[in-house]
């Protein structure tokens, strides 16, 4: 059931009649503009008296989904999904709120990809503005409404809107505005001026959009100050794609008064930044203002007028624009945070180091059942600083990366692996260096680590001056120096640990939180397990997982188990879509028992599934990156078979599966596909 009053609120928000509305758009005034309920789950209801659609428990159970998707959709240019939702919850029910999501499903994509969640519940209507990047591929939008906890739970949606252009733009001639809001101040805030509202305060003769006396703007005045400084905001909608060029807008002030004009971001963690302020009052009427803005992760952006007193005029704000260039006072390109990642795979990258020793050194270690190959593939090349052949006490190899622009919010990712030292403290450490090399900060250091295991670590930073990231391995004494490896190091935009960030799409599982989707047929000692550190058995399954070294994967455990018996593991139904898919996974076979793990495809129409890929045997104690190409136009699943071997040193593990549209753009390395014993064990039945 909706709250008492709806309909009031849905008149207030009228917005633009089905007929007017683009493609991938609905005001559900007489029906639902090619959004469809999909069957397998609850119905979507159309208000009888139209505006809006809903699903609520008086005709279902907690925890049933209602699931709306709509017809083929295509974005070539940059577009903004605004979606008007209300998620009402009894009293009382906090603990387990309705939830309401919504995916994008591309045309090659067998799965999913969550693009925006909330279970916020209000008693009011609320606005989502959702970025779309431009893509040439055909994609659906999925709502999906999850039903929580209480008799009178319900989730409605009063309009889907998809529009050409970025959030963050607005006129200000629609209801909603865009989604733009205003933080309420007792005495001055931002107000809608213009067109048919009778205020004493709506002091502009004409708007910028439109030039008339029907047109609509923001505006703040200063009648109603009561004390020094006090503040007006205006933010915008929150970014969801990265994004960056030339922010602009047409402003007025009332000449000759005391107010300051300024433009701020703010991200997710609260962080403010100026990036532009008034510094001339301007003429009487609209100036046009350009700003340099970027914003690689979410951000508001917020316009503020703060007055020193009642007499400080008023400041009047219409037509918020944005290109994906740079504003003409602008040159240079844009700082792109790939630039700054390597794998080591082909050359150093943009990293280097000093000139003077010999530092790092690009390697690459052909894995065994005593040697630890790289992290990215298991036989690839990676870093080495080889500080056992320095005879220098006091040794210090440095990798610097590239340049950073100054006031950005970062995360640098990296693995590493230690070994041979007695001393594992600042074996390795992180640093930023200024530009002039002059002011030096460590940001990160080793303080002690499983030996041989490659580890990940993350760091966030920000920092006002362009800076670098050095990366520093040291020997402090001549008895007690090892080797350092160092592999995959990424720099991004943003906080390590945003809170903002969705989890991963349905195509992605490390393990680390769950099984994600994946199931088994049974689950007792001898089924797959979800694991973490090294296995019980000793010479046998890997020291730590693949992602981070120290979280979750899965594993067969050979001590429970009888030589020739099957474990399988199952993959959520797949779609299927016409063209090829990558399956990607990291496997780790180490023991002298070892059995066979295989990959096999189950589609609708076959009783009998079709092998994809095998191993056979001790392949190495290192984790092994597994690339398998397969296409399926149907309904389909994948299973990972892994059957025990001769002894209880057979463990089994794998690791980080993900599921790729497009071919396989790189090569498996095969070289390591040794077979401890000639027996076929996938002829064993138990």
């Amino acid at each position: 059931m909706l709250l008492g009053g709806i309909l009031l609120v849905v008149q207030a928000l009228q917005l633009s009649s089905a007929l007017d509305l683009p493609a991938g758009s609905c005001a559900f005034e007489e029906g639902t503009c090619g959004f469809d309920s999909v069957s397998a789950f609850l119905p979507w209801i159309l208000n009888e008296e139209g505006h809006y659609v809903y699903v609520d428990t008086s005709f279902a159970k907690q925890g049933e989904k209602a699931v709306l998707l709509s017809s083929d959709l295509q974005a070539e240019e940059w577009n903004c999904l605004r979606l008007v939702y209300q998620i009402s919850a009894p009293l009382g029910s906090a603990s387990d709120p309705s939830q309401l999501n919504l995916y994008v499903r591309f045309e090659d994509e067998s799965f999913d990809r969550l693009l925006w969640s909330t279970k916020e519940p209000s008693d009011s209507w609320l606005i989502a503005s959702l970025d779309l990047q431009n893509s040439s591929k055909k994609f659906k939008i999925l709502i999906e409404g999850v039903l929580g906890q209480g008799d009178t739970a319900s989730i409605a949606l009063f309009e889907i809107k998809m529009t050409a252009g970025y959030c963050i733009e607005c006129d200000f001639e629609e209801n909603h505005l865009c989604g733009f809001v205003n933080r309420w101040n007792p005495n001055v805030n931002w107000f809608v001026g213009g067109g048919t509202m009778k205020n004493t305060h709506s002091i502009l003769p004409q708007d910028h959009t439109f030039r008339s006396e029907q047109g609509h703007y923001m505006y703040v005045d200063s009648v109603y100050v009561k004390h020094f400084q006090e503040v007006a905001q205006l933010i915008s909608p929150v970014t969801t794609a990265p994004m960056s060029g030339c922010l602009s807008f047409y402003y007025q002030l009332q000449q000759g008064n005391d107010n300051v004009f300024s433009l701020y971001t703010r991200d997710m963690a609260g962080l403010y930044e100026e990036i532009w302020k008034v510094d001339s009052p301007g003429s009487a009427a609209w100036n046009l203002a350009e700003v340099e803005f970027s914003a690689p992760y979410p951000m508001e952006v917020i316009f503020e007028v703060a007055f020193n007193g009642p007499k400080g005029g008023y400041v009047a704000l219409d037509d918020i624009s944005f290109s994906p260039v740079h504003c003409q006072n602008q040159t240079g390109l844009p700082f792109s945070a790939v630039e700054t990642s390597c794998d080591f795979e082909e050359d150093l990258c943009n990293f280097y180091q000093d000139k003077e020793g010999p530092g790092w050194t690009r390697v690459r270690v052909k894995p065994n059942m005593y040697r630890t190959g790289d992290h990215t593939t298991g036989a690839g090349h990676y870093l080495l600083a080889n500080t056992k052949f320095t005879s220098q006490p006091g040794y210090i190899g440095r990798l610097y990366g590239p340049s950073l622009p100054g006031n950005m919010q970062y995360c640098v990712r990296f693995h590493y692996a230690i070994f041979g030292f007695l001393k594992m403290s600042d074996t390795l450490a992180v640093y930023i260096f200024e530009e002039n090399h002059v002011v030096q900060e460590k940001i990160w250091s080793v303080l002690e680590s499983p030996r041989g295991v490659w580890m990940r670590a993350e760091i966030s930073f920000k920092k006002p001056m362009p800076t670098k990231v050095v990366f520093m391995s040291l020997c402090k004494s001549f008895w007690d120096c090892g080797l350092v490896a160092l592999d995959d190091i990424t720099i991004q935009f943003g906080n390590c640990q945003s809170p903002e960030r969705l989890p991963p799409p349905p195509g992605e599982c490390t393990f680390d939180q769950d099984e994600c989707a994946f199931t088994q047929e049974k689950r007792n000692r001898s089924s797959w397990h979800r694991g973490r550190g090294e296995t019980p058995t000793s010479y046998t399954g890997p020291k730590g997982d693949h992602t981070t070294g120290v979280g979750y994967y899965m594993y067969i455990e050979a001590s429970h188990m009888v030589y020739g018996q099957k474990a399988h593991l199952l993959s959520w139904p797949l779609r299927g879509v016409p063209g090829k898919h990558c399956l990607t996974f990291f496997y780790h076979m180490y023991g002298a028992g070892t059995g066979l793990l295989s990959v096999f495809l189950k589609t609708e129409e076959d009783s009998k599934e079709s092998l994809l890929w095998r191993r056979r045997g001790e392949q190495s104690i290192s984790w092994l990156r597994a690339l398998v190409e397969y296409s399926s136009r149907t309904q389909h699943q994948i299973i990972f078979e892994a059957i025990r071997g001769v002894s209880i040193r057979s463990d089994i593990a794998i690791d980080d599966v993900k599921f790729q549209s497009g071919p396989c753009t790189e090569m498996e390395d095969t070289s390591q596909q040794s077979s401890g014993y000639s027996e076929d064990l996938n002829e064993i039945e138990y």
